[in-house]
């Protein structure tokens, strides 16, 4: 996923060490190595001699017992102090470790250009092989540099590395190391040599940067140098499902809301192509976004430049879609040709599209976040923090406090259930004035429909998210008592109000808190604690972490290693299983019935919209996985007067959530034995009168089942009850 850190160490033992190696090595360093006790007065003798006579040192003077006690153990100081100090250190070397030892800690330490400490770094580096797979002369390459790592490197400087490559093989021609034919074949072998870097099998940038932030607040410095290996516990295919959903989704909102023009215009007329590129190159690719400019126009089509010096055509079905943006609520008249779009000097994004076509494209305003995890665990499969890392590196999904509109309401309705209340109560969803000091005095909250309904049972008022039954549900609970419980989903009390806003929304919370929150209806009733840092081990070892690393980490998430999980019960299973049965009608028959295109039977979920629909949400789910959608402005503004959690953020969640649940069994929860299945009067919520055609399947918490019939036609009294009204 990324790679960090200023030295890149991949270590190797003596018997791993390459004969050939070696002897380009002695050859090059310290051809007596064997013979000597650490100081090689010959040595030193020849390097002078070599000194005086072409005024450069070719052979280095120093053993390399002298180098190893320099590398590990003094500083770079050229002063007699230091050499003095290194000859006796050597003489100590020589007695306390073998030759072989002592050549094994100079391969692995000896720095050789390029963040490469040891020759398997450098075969990495420069050549993308193992040590063991280089050919003669790019052995004898890497032998070179010890001596100068900057001024011998076969990127940078090829002339000067292949003249110190040659004399590294005549010196291991006149040592016997290799023969004639060796030397002539590995003296004309062309340096091909290049940087690799580490190959990113899985760009998921933001969780990498949190790997990072993690390490360096446990280790410091050292997290950079001391060679850690972590593992995540990301889901690769579900990791690039998460970004591309997001990604298309932000395109798309984009694209119902018109073009905002080129990112620059430029005169080119009297530019060659290689000024093009020039001035193409100073154009970063983000995501999938490729830089282009525009070259050539026709009535309906476009000739576009890229970065890469290919020209590509922008079909007139590429680019059709690009009505000028005016505002996030109008748009200008459907463009009929070209030039209503695109001008020649117009730099632009493009990206790939079907049968090795280009689309026009630009790069989104609004943002978004997806995160996905293991609602029994707290294992993060993916998360996608924005549109780009590069682009923009702040992480929606931990860092972004927002509002969560209606996404909040099962939190609310969750603790109704834990006090009593049942799926089939009745409240009142008609007008309420709210009189309270902290929502400046008098508060009028309407539905969103700006219609009543009026007596409704809590199962239809969730799935219908009806503002107003949450605002008199949560007052009948008690403010101070659902605050309070509330805060057990793990949200900050800081940013949650305690008053009747909250039942709308109004706290400030983040994706992961709210999918956090989320995996409790979906594993029973338990909370969880996120973690992403699988395994840690340095050269295959494992690293042991201390107790106080923190829930980041898999071995010491509070969570996971706790022996008694009923210490993180925070709602009852059968408050858990009925919330979640209520989420499902959501798909079902409320404002997620998008995500039936899924045509899968074990989902359940919550779509939000805050006001002037400046947030969009939808948080969804089945026994495994719970995962959440936002999108947003960073700077909260309207996204637009038909952006609603169903429009602009369940998409993005249906297209992750196809691809994460593809050839998975359905997996719902069971219903647990305290939950028990009723047939009710659908108005009163009471039992079905005996005879009763238009009753209703309801589950109940075998506590608060209804022990009253409701009243057959013709009976006297409502079948309504009147105690929860107004």
């Amino acid at each position: 996923m990324a790679e960090y850190g200023e030295q890149r160490r991949i270590p190797i033992r003596y018997d791993e060490i390459p004969d050939t190696l070696r002897h380009a090595i002695l050859a090059a360093e310290d051809s007596r190595f064997y013979e000597h006790s650490g100081i090689d007065i010959k040595g030193l003798s020849r390097a002078a001699f070599q000194l005086v006579s072409s005024g450069e040192i070719q052979s280095g003077g120093s053993t390399i017992t002298m180098q190893v006690a320099k590398n590990f153990f003094l500083s770079p100081d050229r002063t007699f102090e230091r050499k003095f100090n290194e000859i006796l250190l050597s003489l100590k070397i020589e007695q306390e470790l073998s030759k072989q030892e002592i050549l094994e800690l100079y391969v692995n330490k000896i720095y050789l250009g390029q963040r490469a400490y040891g020759v398997q770094a450098a075969a990495n580096i420069y050549y993308g092989k193992d040590i063991s797979e280089l050919s003669l002369a790019q052995m004898a390459t890497i032998a070179g540099l010890p001596k100068a790592p900057s001024a011998n490197n076969p990127v940078r400087n090829p002339q000067r590395s292949t003249a110190r490559r040659n004399w590294i093989l005549g010196r291991m021609l006149s040592l016997g190391y290799i023969n004639q034919t060796d030397y002539d074949e590995a003296t004309q072998e062309a340096e091909v040599a290049r940087y690799h870097t580490a190959d990113i099998e899985l760009p998921a940038y933001y969780v990498a940067e949190m790997v990072r932030a993690e390490m360096v607040r446990l280790y410091g410095e050292l997290a950079y140098t001391d060679g850690f290996n972590v593992t995540t516990t990301l889901d690769s295919n579900m990791q690039t499902a998460a970004d591309a959903a997001l990604s298309n989704g932000l395109i798309a909102y984009h694209e119902r809301h018109g073009y905002h023009g080129p990112e620059a215009q430029l005169e080119i007329a009297e530019l060659d192509k290689e000024e093009l590129l020039s001035i193409l190159s100073d154009y970063a690719l983000y995501a999938n976004m490729h830089p282009a400019l525009v070259i050539d126009t026709t009535e309906q089509d476009a000739t576009v430049l890229l970065r890469d010096g290919s020209e590509h055509t922008l079909s007139w079905d590429a680019m059709k879609w690009a009505r000028a943006y005016r505002s996030v609520n109008a748009m200008g008249p459907a463009p009929s040709t070209t030039s209503d779009i695109l001008a020649s000097g117009d730099i632009i994004r493009v990206v790939p599209h079907e049968e090795h076509t280009w689309h026009l494209t630009q790069l989104p305003r609004v943002q978004g976040g997806v995160i996905a995890m293991e609602s029994d665990t707290g294992a993060i499969r993916a998360l996608s923090g924005g549109f780009s890392f590069y682009h923009n590196n702040f992480n929606r999904i931990t860092q972004a406090f927002r509002q969560p509109g209606s996404t909040f309401k099962p939190f609310i309705y969750a603790i109704g259930l834990e006090n009593g209340y049942s799926a089939a109560s009745v409240i009142n969803d008609s007008p309420i004035v709210i009189h309270d000091i902290s929502l400046a005095g008098e508060w009028r909250p309407e539905n969103s429909s700006r219609d009543f309904e009026g007596p409704i049972r809590l199962r239809e008022a969730l799935y219908r998210s009806k503002n107003l039954v949450s605002i008199r549900l949560m007052r009948d609970i008690g403010v101070h008592t659902a605050h309070q419980q509330i805060l057990k989903f793990g949200f900050d009390p800081d940013r949650t109000p305690a008053n009747l806003s909250l039942s709308l929304g109004s706290a400030d919370v983040t994706p992961i808190q709210i999918n956090t929150g989320y995996a409790a209806f979906a594993n029973g009733g338990y909370l969880v604690t996120p973690w992403f840092i699988d395994e840690i081990d340095v050269n295959g070892q494992p690293v042991v972490l201390p107790d106080d690393a923190g829930d980041a980490f898999k071995h010491t998430n509070a969570r996971l290693n706790h022996s008694d999980p009923e210490d993180f019960r925070i709602l009852k299973e059968s408050t858990a299983f009925i919330i979640n049965d209520i989420l499902a009608d959501v798909i079902r028959r409320g404002t997620g019935r998008r995500a039936q295109a899924l045509q899968r039977n074990d989902l359940a979920g919550k779509t939000g919209t805050t006001n002037q629909q400046k947030d969009a949400w939808f948080t969804g789910y089945n026994r495994d996985l719970v995962a959440t959608a936002w999108v947003g402005f960073d700077q909260p503004a309207p996204l637009g007067r038909s952006e609603y959690g169903g429009t602009a953020a369940l998409p993005i969640w249906i297209d992750f959530m196809r691809e994460a649940l593809r050839d998975k069994p359905e997996s719902a929860p069971q219903r647990p034995e305290s939950v028990v299945r009723i047939r009710i009067d659908p108005a009163s919520g009471l039992l079905a009168y005996e005879g009763q055609t238009d009753a209703i399947n309801e589950y109940f918490d075998e506590d608060t089942a209804p022990n009253r019939r409701a009243k057959a036609p013709g009976e006297s009294g409502s079948r309504v009850l009147e105690s929860l009204f107004d």
